[in-house]
């Protein structure tokens, strides 16, 4: 049975907001805690983001591969009790200040050394499954280590700025680099034999509590990653290798000027000419790193929007037609049914609504999105049927707090009527308990809304830089027994416990 027609619930909450002392949230014991809670109040998953290893701006759907690990999350302590690390080498550095907050660029410098003595002690003592781990994730880890390796070599530029010969791949070119990088090559095959040997384990610690890890996969790449460099005929790019047209958003009421992303789109026509072998590659991977997959952005595969590249804004873009169900049925032609979620927010065509319904997976419902008060929404719990997910927020809106206090007083006005509620201060509570109580199958809250934080702990503000992506859970607020007493008794309450 696909998990998520049966009745059951969750919580959002990324691997880097994860409390510990290391700067960042690891795979380590504070994630193994959570999943005990999480298990101890009847949930049935965890929702993570991405976790691919992050380029600029630090944004997990801004990633060097679609198919690596985020070393960050490589738990030290973990490293130290295999012999990988001594326990002084990761106690007297200085991981931040802040425990509410992720630090990126001290991270990039701490963890940089830290993984640098972890490669002297592995050099040594190479593990005896190290060399099955490679040969096992050949088809993307060869690639991607070299890519990076390389990459180092060039000071971090973007690959469209290498030499053609290595640029272009050009079989001499390759062939120097790959004797030039060896060090740097192993390197990053290590980091990313520690990441899924500590991501594996985990992800099995969670299994055996009965949590299931939905996993969350951007539609587009990174134009900087080794999934373009090494497979540029997938990607519609011109003859120096940029980007001929760019991903997007047009403008509408969030946005003036629209969303530039500047991802490269795909080729679909070549993409269905060799029936999407590489997207049946990556979410076969996919499938292997998480038990259930949200897709972001699934409206962009009935049609989406592209901006000319080197656009100033996303005002100059057209929409274009996607594949449709021809990718969906070549991908459950190889892989079976999948356990996958469609995000399908914003304006949604008939052709998207129909692809929807078509593919058989659960669209996602935001309550923050239910009560526009110019209009009658479809997010509206009344409205649900329950092959659906319902969620209070996602990562890029604010907690319900921060809503109750920035959204329109009309807004909050029709939220506390519909909620039966006399004051801002209770929507938290009661936003939540009406999405546990709703007909869809699957329910996702944020810890952040579980915890009671405002706009303090809101994790991303689309289309802007500098501030996302940072916050994090101290063990108080994370841990905190009553929270959890709360969650438990609703999840039963509403028949969500496993």
């Amino acid at each position: 049975m696909n998990e998520l027609k049966k009745r059951a619930s969750g919580v959002l909450m990324h691997i880097s907001s994860l409390p510990g002392k290391y700067g960042i949230g690891t795979m380590g014991k504070e994630a193994r805690a959570f999943v005990d809670r999480l298990a101890a109040s009847g949930q049935s998953y965890w929702q993570i983001l991405p976790v691919g290893p992050t380029s600029f701006g630090d944004s997990p759907y801004q990633s060097f591969s679609t198919f690596a690990g985020n070393p960050y999350f490589i738990d030290p302590e973990i490293l130290c009790s295999e012999g990988f690390l001594f326990s002084d080498e990761i106690e007297n550095e200085n991981w931040g200040s802040d425990e509410l907050n992720v630090d990126y660029g001290l991270l990039y410098e701490k963890r940089g050394k830290m993984f640098r003595s972890v490669y002297e002690h592995f050099s040594k003592n190479i593990p005896a499954d190290f060399e099955n781990f490679c040969r096992e994730n050949a088809f993307w880890l060869e690639d991607y280590a070299l890519f990076m390796a390389i990459k180092d070599e060039h000071g971090g530029k973007a690959f469209g700025t290498w030499e053609d010969g290595i640029k272009r791949r050009e079989e001499s070119a390759l062939c120097d680099w790959k004797k030039k990088c060896v060090c740097g090559t192993e390197y990053y095959k290590m980091l990313q034999y520690f990441f899924f040997k500590q991501w594996n384990s985990l992800k099995k610690y969670a299994n055996d509590c009965g949590i299931k890890i939905i996993g969350d996969i951007p539609i587009y790449v990174s134009a900087d990653s080794s999934d373009v460099w090494a497979s540029p005929d997938q990607f519609c790019l011109d003859k120096n290798y940029n980007p001929v047209e760019v991903a997007g958003c047009p403008p509408d009421g969030f946005s003036a000027t629209g969303q530039l992303w500047g991802n490269p789109v795909y080729n679909w026509d070549l993409m269905e000419k060799d029936n999407y072998s590489w997207w049946k590659k990556r979410v076969e991977m996919s499938l292997k790193i998480y038990d259930i997959l949200r897709i972001d952005h699934f409206r962009g595969f009935d049609s989406y929007y592209c901006i000319p590249f080197g656009s100033p804004d996303a005002r100059n873009g057209k929409w274009r037609t996607g594949p449709g169900m021809k990718l969906f049925r070549a991908l459950a032609s190889s892989l079976g049914e999948m356990p996958i979620i469609a995000e399908d927010l914003g304006f949604l065509t008939d052709s998207v609504k129909a692809l929807l319904k078509d593919s058989g997976f659960p669209g996602m419902k935001l309550l923050q999105f239910a009560f526009d008060s110019r209009e009658q929404s479809d997010y509206i719990p009344y409205k649900y049927d329950k092959n659906c997910v319902v969620y209070t927020g996602t990562h890029d809106n604010d907690t319900i707090l921060g809503w109750s206090k920035t959204a329109s007083p009309e807004d909050v006005k029709t939220a506390m009527t519909y909620l039966r509620v006399n004051n801002a201060d209770s929507l938290r509570c009661e936003m939540m308990i009406a999405a546990l109580s709703s007909v869809a199958n699957t329910c996702v809250l944020t810890m952040q809304d579980l915890i009671g934080l405002g706009s303090e702990a809101r994790m991303n503000t689309p289309s802007t830089l500098g501030t996302n992506w940072k916050w994090r859970a101290s063990s108080e607020q994370l841990f905190d027994a009553q929270n959890w007493e709360t969650l438990e008794f609703y999840t039963k309450l509403y028949g969500r416990s496993r």
